[in-house]
C-alpha cells in the first residue's frame, strides 16, 4: 500500500481534530503520525492502528529545535519514501512541508486551519506571513478548511488559486453527528455533575469550551457576562478548557474576575465535553480568528442554541436569526445583548438549535468528509501517474 504520512504539531491535534481519521485512512493507505510528545503520540497511534515517529516539535519560535526537527524529518523522509506528506498546524506545516519539498515526496499537502498572522502585529506578522508563504511553496497543495480562510488567503497572496482547494462545505474532520448529539438534560449523571459544579436547576447557564486565551474572545465574554449577570442573576458562565498563559495571556482584570466570580465556573481541560454541553441553555464562541471551529458543530449537533463572532469559520456554520447569532468579534456590548436575547426567549433559542442540527446533518457528517479527502487524495495521486 502507499504511504501516507500525518504531521501535527502536538498530537492533541491527531486525537482531537483529526479523530478517527487513521482507522478510516488506514484501509488504503500506510499509515504514520508525526508530532511531539512522544508517549502521547504512541498512544494516539495505538489507539488508530497506526505506525508513529515523534518529532520534538514547538508551538513557539524555537529556530535551533525547529532545524534540528527538519533534519530528522527529511532523513525519515528519504528512508520511508512516503507518497504524500499531509500537514496540520503551523510549526508541524512548515517544517513538514520544507522537509518533504527537500525529500522530493510527490504530493506534499498542508491544510489552513486557522492563521495566527490574522492577529498578529509588527514584527511577529512579518515573521509569520514570511512562514505561511514559504509553507504554501513547498507544498503542491494547500487545503483550506473555511471558505472564509480561503478568501483571506488569496486575498494576501499568500498563494495561488491553483492550489488551494476546500473539502466539501468546510471543516477539517466533518463530526460524528451520532456522537454528538442531543442527550437527556435530566439524566442523573447530568445532575450529579450540575451538583458538583454547584449550578442550580434554575439557572440559565451560559458555556464556552476552548482554550482560555485572548483570542478566543475570553476578555469580552467575562465582561459581557459580568453584566448579564448584573441584569439576571440567576445566569452563570460555565469555562471548559486549559488556559494557556505563556501563549496568548488573558488580561489580568479577566483572571482576577474569573477566578473571584461566585457564577464563573472553571473545569479545566476536558476529555468528553459532552455533559458539559448538554447542561448549557447556551453555547458562546466569542473568538477573534478561526479556521472552522469543530466545537460549533458539536455543540449545534447537540442542539445547544448558539452565540458565536463573525469570522470565517463560525459565519459559516451560523446563520443569523435562523440558526443561531453572530456578532462582531472584540464587542463586549453586542455580546452582552446577544446574552441577554437568549435569557429572554427561550423558545425563540429553541427554534435555533433544532435548525442548526438539521443543517449540520446535512452539510457536515463525518464520515462524508472522509469519503471527500479519500477522493482528493486518489484525484491528486492520478494526475502525478
Amino acid at each position: 500500500m502507499k504511504k501516507l504520512i500525518r504531521i501535527t504539531t502536538v498530537p492533541l491535534s491527531l486525537e482531537k481534530l483529526l479523530e478517527d481519521q487513521g482507522q478510516f485512512f488506514r484501509r488504503y493507505y500506510t499509515i504514520t503520525y508525526i508530532s511531539s510528545q512522544k508517549e502521547r503520540l504512541k498512544k494516539v497511534a495505538e489507539q488508530q492502528g497506526v505506525e508513529h515517529f515523534p518529532l520534538d516539535l514547538t508551538r513557539k519560535i524555537t529556530p535551533l529545535k525547529d532545524l534540528k526537527a527538519l533534519y530528522r524529518l527529511f532523513r525519515f523522509l528519504q528512508e520511508h519514501r512516503p507518497e504524500i506528506v499531509h500537514t496540520h498546524t503551523p510549526k508541524a506545516g512548515i517544517v513538514g512541508m520544507l522537509a518533504a519539498f527537500l525529500a522530493r515526496v510527490p504530493l506534499r499537502i498542508h491544510t489552513v486551519a486557522g492563521l495566527p498572522l490574522m492577529e498578529a502585529k509588527g514584527m511577529k506578522k512579518i515573521i509569520l506571513r514570511f512562514v505561511e508563504r514559504l509553507t504554501y511553496r513547498c507544498a503542491t497543495n494547500v487545503f483550506s478548511n473555511s471558505k472564509g480562510l480561503q478568501v483571506y488567503i488569496l486575498e494576501q497572496r499568500l498563494t495561488d488559486a491553483q492550489k488551494m482547494t476546500l473539502i466539501g462545505q468546510g471543516s477539517s474532520n466533518g463530526i460524528d453527528t451520532s456522537h454528538f448529539q442531543p442527550q437527556d438534560k435530566h439524566s442523573k449523571t447530568i445532575q450529579s455533575l450540575r451538583a458538583t459544579l454547584g449550578i442550580n436547576k434554575e439557572d440559565f447557564l451560559f458555556c464556552f469550551v476552548g482554550r482560555l486565551v485572548s483570542d478566543k474572545g475570553i476578555n469580552e465574554l467575562v465582561v459581557a457576562f459580568s453584566q448579564v449577570h448584573k441584569h439576571y442573576p440567576n445566569t452563570k458562565l460555565l469555562l471548559v478548557g486549559p488556559e494557556e498563559a505563556d501563549l496568548d495571556p488573558l488580561k489580568l482584570s479577566t483572571r482576577n474576575t474569573i477566578q473571584t466570580h461566585p457564577n464563573i465556573i472553571t473545569t479545566g481541560f476536558q476529555n468528553d465535553i459532552r455533559p458539559y454541553l448538554t447542561m448549557a441553555d447556551a453555547f458562546v464562541f466569542p473568538s477573534y480568528r478561526e479556521g472552522f471551529p469543530n466545537v460549533v458543530l458539536q455543540a449545534g449537533a447537540m442542539e445547544v442554541p448558539c452565540i458565536v463572532s463573525d469570522i470565517n469559520g463560525c459565519n459559516e456554520i451560523i446563520t443569523n436569526g435562523e440558526t443561531g447569532r453572530i456578532v462582531p468579534p472584540k464587542d463586549a456590548q453586542v455580546l452582552q445583548m446577544a446574552m441577554e436575547e437568549f435569557v429572554q426567549q427561550p423558545e425563540l433559542i429553541k427554534q435555533f438549535a433544532n435548525t442548526n442540527r438539521q443543517q449540520i446533518l446535512a452539510k457536515f457528517e463525518r464520515k462524508v468528509f472522509w469519503h471527500n479527502l479519500l477522493h482528493q487524495y486518489q484525484s491528486l495521486e492520478k494526475k502525478l501517474s
